[in-house]
């Protein structure tokens, strides 16, 4: 008994040994794979904490940050004495998800029914926007936008940002994005010159469309820059003083125009009456400073308010004074003037003995009036108009010289002028003039120019034989005030000084009326009293579509003159397209030039002439006679 029981005890022991030795493995193997686990992550923790911690920190943090553009302020656009022509300013766009609105709603009305339901919610949205906006957004038009199926709608017109901000405060459910507006106070005063800029959702920003606020965009425009802010959890609500920027917007630049404002008015106005009196088809007129070559005034009948696109028309939008030539007629006979008196080949007074026709080049050129051999003096050939004087002189002066006239006259190549579209006309090449080319030329035709070339004309005349191209740009004003003035572009020395003013005297005879003595220019009725003038008429055939030839009945009627005529300030330029009334305007444009004239000696207060206007001989004195004026 006391063997088995021996026995029985040391199987048990053997077993007990087993167990806790197997225990013992089973801890230490427990041990291992903690300390392995504490390992790991430890290693971890140093790898998140040492080397991942900074950009787990910006990850969590950007999380919490918004990224926002901060727009860039446009630059304005003002005439000559600092008048605002183009302003941007900041305004807001209201938008919802209507959708999205009626779940929110109808959950928050279920959970507690002492809340309205959606469409109560919408009503009292609605007329809650059209109080605030004071009418500009209609609670008619807050309603059907509320109302609608979208998903996402933009609605009502732009309105004012503190106007926004009360309704997305009183209604967070109603949204509001920038936007930014670009005002035009005076309307459509110059808008063919500035053209316009409007709002691109794109691009979320105001780009220029047409004219100045196209051409200059890089310089209008500035550089938008960027901010980040926090916002809380769960919320897109801004945490104060969270706000810091990332880099600063850069304003753009201003620009300063040469344009008068108030003349530009006025000569808009008085061409579009013009046009419309005449029956015209169209018509376009500049005005330039006879010295700097400035634009003051640059107008067509036709134009549009940059403000409201409704307007923006094909017909209206384009700017044909520097877009669209034309053939000038007579107004072209400066060049043959200027040539013949540079080159000794004829004086003021040299009699022509003009002939009712002349043959060049297998074509037979006849004046506007039926006459035989008809004494005239070279001024009167200006003064009369005269086609058969003119090429009589012209073939004297020569193709050669006459090309480069045209040349330094700067036809047949653009201005250079900032304005969009500009064209250059056009001259044929010298090398294939023959002679039928050569008896168009000088009586403009058979080559063309726009009105902003062909007051440049008579600009280099009125300043002593010196063109000098035209610019609309007077300065470059930086965000810090500083004028950057524009340089004048360098003259051309067309012909001499003396020569200049021969032609400048001779070019008063076109505007003098002595019927009795018949001794009348083409246009008296272009003089201002108490003033000298000096001008030029234009008559030219248009060219006939349909057959390529000159049409007997469709003409452009032109006009180029200069105030005063002693000491010359301005340089008007007018061209009116296929003028078809019966009345006497339709045959010249003297009576505009007189009005435009008229306007710019009382604007700048010019003083009145000190002696009185001279009587040119047109026609040769009576035997015994002496000739008439300079």
């Amino acid at each position: 008994m006391a063997g088995g029981r021996t026995r029985r005890l040391g199987r048990g022991n053997r077993t007990a040994r087993t167990d806790v030795a197997g225990s013992g493995r089973r801890l230490r193997v427990g041990r291992l794979l903690l300390v392995a686990v504490l390992v790991v992550a430890g290693a971890k923790l140093v790898v998140v904490q040492g080397f991942q911690a900074s950009a787990l920190s910006k990850k969590a943090t950007d999380q919490l940050a918004t990224e926002k553009t901060i727009h860039a302020e446009r630059g304005s656009i003002t005439d000559r004495n600092g008048r605002v022509l183009a302003f941007s300013s900041e305004a807001r766009e209201l938008y919802a998800n209507p959708q999205l609105l009626v779940k929110q709603q109808r959950a928050a009305h279920a959970k507690d029914p002492s809340k309205p339901t959606a469409p109560e919610i919408k009503r009292k949205m609605a007329a809650y926007i059209a109080r605030v906006t004071h009418g500009d957004i209609s609670e008619q038009q807050a309603r059907e936008a509320l109302f609608s199926d979208e998903e996402f709608l933009y609605f009502g017109g732009l309105i004012d940002p503190g106007a926004a901000r009360k309704i997305t405060n009183e209604f967070p459910r109603i949204g509001s994005e920038y936007r930014a507006t670009r005002q035009y106070p005076a309307g459509n005063v110059a808008a063919n010159v500035l053209g316009a800029a409007n709002w691109r959702k794109d691009e979320k920003q105001i780009r220029g469309q047409l004219g100045l606020e196209n051409a200059l965009e890089s310089v209008l425009a500035g550089e938008n820059g960027k901010k980040i802010s926090e916002t809380a959890a769960s919320s897109s609500l801004v945490i104060p003083g969270s706000e810091r920027t990332l880099k600063p917007a850069q304003p753009g630049t201003d620009v300063q125009l040469t344009i008068d404002s108030d003349l530009q008015s006025r000569l808009q106005r008085k061409l579009a009456d013009y046009v419309s009196k005449t029956r015209a088809e169209g018509g376009s007129a500049v005005v330039l400073d006879s010295r700097t070559g400035e634009i003051r005034a640059l107008a067509n009948d036709k134009t549009f308010d940059p403000a409201k696109p409704e307007t923006w028309t094909s017909e209206a939008l384009g700017n044909p004074a520097v877009t669209t030539p034309y053939e000038p007629g007579s107004v072209n006979k400066i060049i043959t003037a200027a040539g013949a008196i540079e080159h000794g080949i004829v004086q003021p007074d040299t009699v022509l003995q003009v002939p009712g026709q002349i043959k060049m080049g297998g074509i037979r050129v006849k004046d506007a009036w039926d006459h035989g051999t008809n004494p005239l003096t070279f001024r009167g050939v200006l003064g009369k108009s005269s086609n058969v004087g003119t090429l009589m002189t012209a073939r004297k002066l020569g193709k050669d010289r006459f090309a480069e006239l045209v040349k330094r006259f700067g036809l047949g190549k653009p201005t250079g002028i900032a304005l969009p579209g500009e064209s250059a006309g056009v001259v044929p090449p010298r090398n294939q003039w023959s002679d039928t080319t050569f008896a168009n030329l000088p009586i403009g035709q058979g080559m063309s120019m726009t009105v902003l070339q062909m007051a440049g004309m008579y600009q280099a005349i009125a300043n002593d034989g010196v063109r000098v191209p035209p610019r609309v740009i007077e300065a470059k004003i930086e965000q810090d005030g500083t004028r950057v003035a524009q340089p004048a572009p360098p003259g051309v020395r067309v012909v001499s000084a003396k020569t200049a003013d021969t032609v400048k005297n001779m070019l008063r005879a076109v505007v003098q009326d002595q019927p009795g003595a018949r001794q009348d220019g083409t246009a008296p009725d272009a003089d201002v009293v108490g003033y000298q003038i000096a001008g030029k008429t234009g008559t030219a055939q248009q060219v006939d579509p349909k057959c390529g030839c000159y049409s007997n009945s469709k003409n452009s009627i032109t006009f180029a003159g200069m105030v005063p005529a002693e000491n010359p300030r301005y340089v008007v330029g007018i061209m009116l397209d296929n003028p078809s009334s019966d009345t006497h305007e339709a045959h010249s444009a003297g009576p505009l030039f007189h009005d435009i004239a008229s306007y710019l000696t009382q604007r700048h207060q010019i003083p009145l002439s000190d002696n009185p206007e001279p009587k040119l001989a047109l026609r040769p004195p009576k035997s015994g006679a002496p000739p008439a004026g300079p």
